[in-house]
């Protein structure tokens, strides 16, 4: 395995990679508020300052970025890392926004109340080949309560917003398997990765199981949570592990292929760039800092990325 080199450094928690065709990565920094653009050569330039908690983005059919944002986090310092602490004195309210990545406006797609859901912490997004995207809602955690949530479906176009899992435990990661009949999430807490076969856009099978209609796929002995994730072209689902540090390699089948370790406790998500998508880009977030490092197979081609 190839060794980890900085791109770039000096962000506050970085998280939701995305690699753009012109060679630049564009990543939230949560506890910035802002949407930052990093350029092949390390410069950073600010994209969009939505505020609140940015946290997943992703592309969409008009070439917007679209973001999850959790509302808010406060922070603490600790040992060198920068860490998330509990719902913001200033929560914002979660919601979902489009942001135009030439001129920066932010519009707000979805927000908590519309179409009678709840949404209290959204983390992460993917897109389907229908033009319709899956996203998590992880919640807030405040003293001696948690929220319960779930995982959502959305339309690009604003019309559509449904809760389609409940409920969730505090769910984070989420992708597509490379023909789009599995959808997968991450659970941070419990730190199991989730499987739900997909029966069409914004519906999956109720018949899975006794617990709901989740598959659990695959969890990790010992003291370890999960975060975002990414798939490879292969149908590898690539989980962002923190505690161990590093980033689980699971099979479609729950197999641990590999793990592979990285230099920050906080290590949060993983996507690829590159003409062959076999450059992995990997926040560092405690550290604030995004890696890249050539990857052994590819990263999946993303429905609009």
């Amino acid at each position: 395995m190839a060794e980890l080199t900085i791109a770039a450094e000096g962000l506050r928690f970085p998280e939701g990679p995305v690699a753009l065709a012109d060679g630049s990565v564009a990543l939230v920094e949560i506890a910035a508020g802002r949407v930052t653009r990093i350029a092949p050569d390390g410069g950073k330039s600010v994209i969009a300052e939505p505020g609140g908690g940015p946290n997943g983005l992703a592309l969409g059919p008009d070439g917007k970025l679209y973001c999850c944002n959790n509302g808010g986090f406060n922070w603490r310092e600790m040992n060198g890392f920068l860490m998330p602490h509990g719902q913001a004195d200033d929560y914002s309210g979660g919601r979902i926004e489009r942001i135009d990545p030439e001129t920066g406006k932010v519009e707000i797609l979805y927000r908590d109340g519309d179409f009678g859901a709840s949404l209290r912490g959204p983390n992460d997004l993917v897109f389907d080949a229908h033009g319709g995207f899956w996203f998590t809602d992880h919640g807030k955690t405040r003293e001696r309560e948690r929220d319960v949530t779930g995982i959502f479906y959305a339309r690009a176009d604003g019309s559509l917003l449904k809760e389609v899992i409940f409920p969730s435990e505090n769910p984070n990661g989420i992708g597509l398997s490379p023909d789009g009949t599995m959808l997968y999430a991450a659970e941070t807490y419990t730190c199991r990765l989730m499987a739900f076969r997909v029966t069409a856009p914004g519906e999956v099978a109720l018949d899975a199981g006794p617990g709901g209609p989740g598959i659990p796929l695959y969890r990790p002995a010992g003291y370890k949570f999960f975060d975002s994730l990414g798939v490879e072209e292969n149908g590898n689902i690539c989980v962002a592990t923190i505690g161990e540090s590093g980033i689980s390699v699971i099979s479609p089948m729950g197999e641990l292929v590999e793990f592979v370790p990285t230099p920050d406790i906080f290590t949060t998500n993983i996507c690829w760039g590159g003409e062959d998508r076999r450059t992995a880009y990997i926040t560092l977030s405690g550290s604030g800092r995004l890696a890249a490092m050539d990857w052994p197979r590819a990263g999946l081609r993303l429905a609009h990325g």
